[in-house]
């Protein structure tokens, strides 16, 4: 199998999709009095929770994406592999195709020159056996690149996520050693 080149990415983004880049709280205590939020804990655990859910959201549709692309390059290999032995036919052949689900028709297939691609919505077209080969050549290409640049966006959206997901898990424990300080500070106080 050929080596398939990722398009450059622009020098300020990390993601094809554009997916926007989880900052990593080193410093709660300073996070907490920058973002003006240090009584809200709340309220920053809700926006990192927003967050985390628009990651998830997204992962799933990236899963979706690749499962139809990992489905979709093998049915285009084989169309090609159809039209290689179409292109080498050169007597009737006996054959058989679906007529509806689980129902096989045998027909007589004479040598032919052009094939019917579905096109997508509905739409088929008929084209010389040369020009289905190079449509399938490319789309193939497209599937492969979609899916490595698919697969690089889900390494990307994978480190988002631990690091929304250890933001999240930071501030928590912040908020908790703050509130056992307050209260430590409360009983020594009585």
């Amino acid at each position: 199998m050929e080596e398939i080149e990722l398009p450059k990415l622009e020098t300020d983004q990390k993601s094809y999709a554009g997916i926007p880049e989880a900052v990593f709280v080193d410093d709660v205590e300073q996070y907490m009095k920058e973002s003006g939020n240090e009584d809200s804990v709340e309220k920053v655990l809700k926006n990192f929770d927003e967050q985390h859910s628009k990651y998830r959201f997204m992962e799933y549709n990236m899963v979706s994406r690749r499962r139809r692309l990992r489905q979709q390059i093998p049915d285009l290999t084989k169309n090609l592999e159809m039209i290689k032995n179409l292109r080498e036919q050169t007597d009737d052949q006996e054959t058989q195709f679906l007529l509806s689900e689980q129902v096989f028709v045998k027909t007589i297939m004479p040598p032919t020159k052009t094939v019917c691609l579905w096109l997508g919505a509905n739409v088929m077209l008929e084209y010389p056996l040369d020009e289905a080969e190079e449509l399938l050549r490319q789309n193939k290409k497209s599937a492969e690149v979609n899916l490595r640049c698919l697969e690089h966006d889900q390494e990307f959206l994978r480190d988002q996520i631990t690091t929304t997901e250890v933001n999240m898990a930071r501030v928590h424990n912040y908020d908790v050693k703050k509130r056992q300080a307050l209260k430590a500070t409360g009983e020594d106080k009585a």
